[in-house]
């Protein structure tokens, strides 16, 4: 059992503004249990829960931050959560994996696929990082409107409005069990 270390994870998400710019925003606030075993990669699973209160708009106006909050977008009152679970992880080659699983958000459950890269790991360090740590990289996309999100959708050939198309970018290190020590030997 893994869990993620706050202190190195970010969840950012980028979307266009009116065709202008890629707007980038990140969510704040969020948890993930991995249950990971290096030499039994399909028996993985991944449970990331994000609070949707946590989104953070730098410098956005409060009629923009109302605006995401309230029930054209996350209604973070009715739905203050956002859950993804695994539901199969395989690997697509040396260091690179796929995640399917769903994504329940603003009420609506949906598949999801993120696509990554194990960046590394170690079963820990003596006298440093007594715990194994493991790192990954991910990144999928999903439509906003699928989730019930349309409002400010660009009408049919235009950008007039916020993408409904979202990137999503995770950076995550997970710590592990306790480095294994020699019989009566401690750390």
């Amino acid at each position: 059992m893994y869990q993620i270390d706050k202190s190195h994870a970010s969840l950012q998400l980028r979307v266009s503004h009116m065709g202008f710019s890629t707007y980038t925003t990140r969510f704040s606030r969020f948890d993930a249990a991995l249950t990971f075993d290096p030499h039994n990669i399909s028996a993985s699973k991944l449970t990331a829960t994000i609070d949707a209160t946590s989104l953070e708009m730098d410098a956005a106006p409060k009629m923009c931050i109302d605006i995401v909050q309230g029930p054209q977008f996350l209604d973070t009152k009715k739905f203050p959560k956002i859950v993804f679970r695994s539901e199969k992880i395989r690997m697509t080659g040396a260091q690179s994996f796929e995640i399917s699983g769903t994504l329940a958000l603003h009420g609506v459950t949906r598949p999801m696929v993120l696509t990554g890269t194990y960046n590394g790991g170690y079963s820990g360090m003596p006298d440093m990082d007594p715990h194994a740590r493991v790192g990954f990289s991910a990144h999928g996309t999903i439509k906003r409107s699928d989730f019930g999100m349309g409002y400010g959708v660009p009408a049919p050939g235009t950008t007039m409005g916020v993408g409904d198309l979202i990137d999503v970018s995770i950076e995550a290190e997970f710590n592990g069990p306790p480095l294994a020590t020699a019989p009566g030997k401690s750390h």
